[in-house]
């Protein structure tokens, strides 16, 4: 069986990929799909075989497609193109006689008021036509959304928001990749599912900033804003309008419930559960 991995050389690529490894799969079983083959080159050093592609160009999907079974297809990063870009590797893929799909979807998408949600809705719809075996993960927010950018709060002592109460059920990257390796390794899973997957415990952003203080010895405040004033204060502090704007919206929509789950469905894919914020916390300041 041939599974291949969309957006090899990203992040989320290259952890299903490990993961897919970790769980048994051998390398050479494994295609790795990527704009820029250059920038997986240690994952052809591990003997996957890497095949250059862009969703943007259709002609260059076939050849990536060749005698694959199995397609992880991780979801575009050019937000506004993503409809497109996802409807040519679905037209691929059914060409290629692709047997079973799994995309990586948006926490509570069909509901959803995140601008991100417009596309995942079209991606599923279109999935759900194509006459090819799916799942659908609705992925919801990385923890390392957050624990990636904590310098600012760590030196101010505060960490500003606009999400008000509003519950984010994180969890990592490699929980996520875990989870689409299992689906594209099993043999049982259902055509048409669709798995809404974030983190075992969802916190506020008050509960972050309180885990933060309490991993790294330094206080940090949650400072609720309205929406306005976060966006007009990101700005102030030198962030482009158009992402100011894309942190208001979502802390908006977080304030809505838009990245909010009690679904332990993650944690049941992956036989255990999912990283807790301040393990993840912890990692990310190298405590």
């Amino acid at each position: 069986m041939v599974i291949a991995v969309t957006g090899a050389s990203g992040q989320l690529g290259h952890l299903i990929i490990d993961k897919l490894i970790e769980r048994g799969a051998a390398p050479a079983d494994i295609v790795g799909i990527a704009r820029t083959v250059e920038k997986a080159a240690d994952l052809a050093a591990r003997g996957i075989e890497i095949r250059q592609a862009d969703y943007s160009d259709a002609a260059t999907l076939p050849a990536a497609l060749a005698g694959v079974d199995r397609l992880v297809l991780v979801s575009g990063s050019e937000i506004g193109q993503r409809t497109a870009q996802h409807h040519n590797i679905i037209e691929a893929a059914k060409a290629a006689g692709v047997g079973f799909i799994a995309y990586t979807s948006l926490l509570n998408a069909d509901r959803s008021t995140l601008g991100l949600a417009e596309e995942h809705r079209a991606t599923e719809a279109e999935l759900g036509t194509a006459g090819i075996p799916f799942a659908v993960l609705r992925n919801g927010w990385y923890t390392e959304n957050y624990t990636a950018g904590l310098e600012p709060a760590l030196a101010s002592g505060a960490l500003y928001g606009a999400a008000g109460e509003g519950r984010i059920a994180t969890a990592t990257r490699a929980d996520y990749a875990e989870a689409a390796a299992a689906i594209a390794l099993s043999a049982e899973a259902e055509s048409g599912s669709i798995l809404e997957l974030g983190g075992d415990e969802p916190h506020t952003l008050a509960e972050l900033a309180r885990v933060v203080s309490e991993v790294s010895g330094t206080a940090v405040a949650y400072e609720n804003l309205t929406p306005e004033g976060l966006r007009d204060a990101q700005m102030a502090a030198g962030v482009p309008e158009g992402w100011a704007e894309f942190a208001a919206a979502t802390d908006r929509g977080i304030a809505g419930g838009d990245l909010d789950t009690d679904s332990r469905a993650l944690s049941a894919l992956i036989g255990r559960p999912t990283t807790p914020l301040a393990d993840a916390v912890s990692a990310a300041l190298g405590k």
